[in-house]
């Protein structure tokens, strides 16, 4: 038997599909869309200060090593009492052989013993470090901002970045005689600064040293705004 079809129905479904291919392409409430970038900016003051001192030695003698390591690092605490505003805490004693130089024999103990001081009144902390000086080593101090003052500066950098982007966005609206509306905002804190290190005297001094002149200074905290806003009648 012929194959036979209906006319009428292949017309039908021929008329159909240009007119669903042009329903799937078309947009559904697209709106122009602009992406912007905006940024502020704040000091805040380098009011926290951390330094590493130690006491450092080397016997033969394990037992007499750690005596007298432990008198001296015992004396250093004793002397920080008198600066209250100072936390100071222990940073560890660490005990290693020393070997001569084929590598084998081995020659004394040496140990180190190392306490962490931090303040948020540089003044004291530069005062005791002066005194501490004549008995240990001091590694490292660093400034930066205590916590509470870097997020005060965030906020006040974030208030002037979304001023910023609002300004951006109004700008942008009013030149092309449209409105705006927020539709998507991304607020990133850009770190600012790194801290601020300064090298102290390592060599320690037979009496106490005149304080260890300590300049804050302030730090640049950072908060960049990335968004996109949609343009509307």
């Amino acid at each position: 038997m012929p194959f036979r079809f209906s006319c009428p129905l292949l017309f039908s479904v021929l008329m159909t599909l240009p007119a669903l291919g042009v329903l799937a392409a078309e947009p559904v409430n697209a709106l122009p869309a602009v992406d912007l970038v905006a940024e502020g900016s704040a000091e805040a003051a380098n009011d926290l200060a951390t330094a590493v001192a130690y006491f450092e030695a080397t016997d033969a003698n394990p037992a007499s090593l750690a005596d007298k390591v432990n008198k001296v690092v015992a004396k250093a605490l004793v002397l920080t009492k008198d600066f209250p505003n100072v936390k100071v805490s222990s940073a560890g004693t660490n005990t290693y052989p020393v070997y001569n130089r084929d590598g084998r024999t081995l020659e004394a103990w040496r140990m180190r013993s190392q306490i962490q001081l931090e303040s948020r009144d540089v003044a004291a902390m530069s005062a005791l470090i002066g005194k501490l000086q004549a008995s240990l080593a001091v590694s490292q101090i660093s400034l930066q901002p205590a916590p509470e003052t870097r997020r005060a500066a965030e906020n006040q950098a974030t208030v002037e970045a979304l001023a910023d982007f609002r300004r951006r966005a109004q700008l942008v609206a009013d030149t092309l005689g449209r409105k705006y509306r927020i539709a998507r905002l991304s607020i990133n804190q850009s770190g600012g600064r790194p801290p601020v290190y300064m090298r102290a005297k390592v060599a320690m001094a037979s009496a106490e040293v005149a304080p260890s002149p300590i300049e804050a200074g302030e730090s640049t905290v950072s908060v960049n705004i990335n968004g996109t806003v949609e343009l509307i009648d």
